[in-house]
């Protein structure tokens, strides 16, 4: 079976290239790697040029089966000159290839020997187009994301990313303008939400230029906070890790702008309520945003009893945490220095 689809792949004429590329996808993992040492993977990336549709369904198909659970095979397929090849179907009319094409070079991203080597390739200029193309209404040259394509490309950015020297060229790039886009066009408790912010975070955190970004983008910080007092316990994480980088980044620039947002109800209630790390932040934040400046001897002075007494406080008032009932909230904060 395995000679048999070596051949196919190396001699045979279209419908035969379709056949075996379709039965590659069949065989057992070990089968596959020893396809791919076997020299398959050039004739499937000439099929990827091919205008028929089958075909290059069949080979990127063919190709992510034979990516999947090989770091060895994923170097091969790289090394033998597929990025360019998938940069160019991401940008084709056809929604199914978008996504293979897109699947595909998200797998190979997570090797890290690829890791420069996408970066390098234009990738992450392209991904960032299309995401902010779709975001605007654009039509990405006729054709637009699909959710699935979008999820992806997200984690693409993710897994280039874990290479540090990487998050300067995706900040450069102009991924966390879109980010922001994706960010406050959506519900705060969607996965794709919950990838966009994890990202934002990671770029934040390495980056002051990242940081300044979010900060200074109209609306950004509005949707950190909704994102707080809406998102799933994953997403609130993020959003408060977020604030908590700008606030820390020029505390008198930004506490106000964080304040009149509303932040105080939803932060609060996740330093109660959140995830440890998240509760953690939210107190660190907290006492940032508070009048006194003197941050660092403070910090212990914040404990949960107080947090849910103020919070029980706040439900007996029976109303929105807005205006001057945000000075309230503010005096019983003020309560942690008894």
């Amino acid at each position: 079976m395995e000679e048999e689809v070596v051949d196919a792949l190396l001699n045979g004429d279209r419908e035969t290239q379709i056949r075996a590329a379709t039965d590659l996808g069949g065989l057992i993992g070990r089968q596959r790697h020893k396809l791919a040492e076997k020299g398959v993977v050039p004739p499937l990336l000439s099929m990827l040029h091919s205008q028929d549709f089958e075909a290059v369904e069949a080979a990127l198909f063919a190709l992510l089966r034979l990516a999947s659970g090989s770091e060895r095979n994923k170097v091969r397929i790289a090394k033998a000159g597929a990025i360019p090849v998938l940069l160019s179907l991401l940008q084709c009319q056809s929604e199914v290839l978008m996504d293979l094409a897109m699947a595909a070079l998200l797998i190979l991203s997570s090797c890290r020997a690829n890791k420069l080597v996408i970066a390098a390739s234009g990738a992450i200029q392209i991904l960032v187009e299309m995401l902010s193309g779709d975001n605007t209404g654009g039509d990405n040259n006729g054709s637009s994301m699909s959710m699935q394509a979008k999820l992806d490309a997200i984690s693409t950015f993710q897994n280039l990313s874990t290479c540090h020297e990487i998050i300067p060229l995706v900040v450069s790039s102009g991924a966390v303008f879109s980010l922001l886009q994706l960010l406050c066009g959506c519900d705060k408790s969607s996965e794709l939400v919950q990838k966009v912010i994890s990202l934002l975070e990671t770029m934040a955190s390495w980056s002051e230029i990242a940081v300044e970004e979010v900060a200074g983008t109209g609306g950004a910080i509005q949707a950190l906070v909704e994102t707080v007092e809406e998102g799933s316990p994953q997403c609130q994480e993020h959003a408060v890790g977020i604030l908590l980088l700008i606030c820390k980044s020029c505390r008198e620039k930004y506490r106000g702008l964080i304040l009149r947002e509303g932040i105080m109800p939803g932060l609060l209630q996740l330093s109660v309520h959140g995830t440890w790390r998240a509760k953690d932040m939210a107190q660190d934040l907290l006492l940032l945003l508070r009048e006194c400046p003197n941050y660092g001897s403070r910090k212990k002075q914040l404990k949960n009893e107080h947090l849910e007494q103020i919070m029980k406080e706040i439900d007996a008032e029976g109303e929105e945490v807005a205006g001057t009932a945000l000075r309230m909230v503010e005096e019983m904060i003020a309560k942690l220095n008894v």
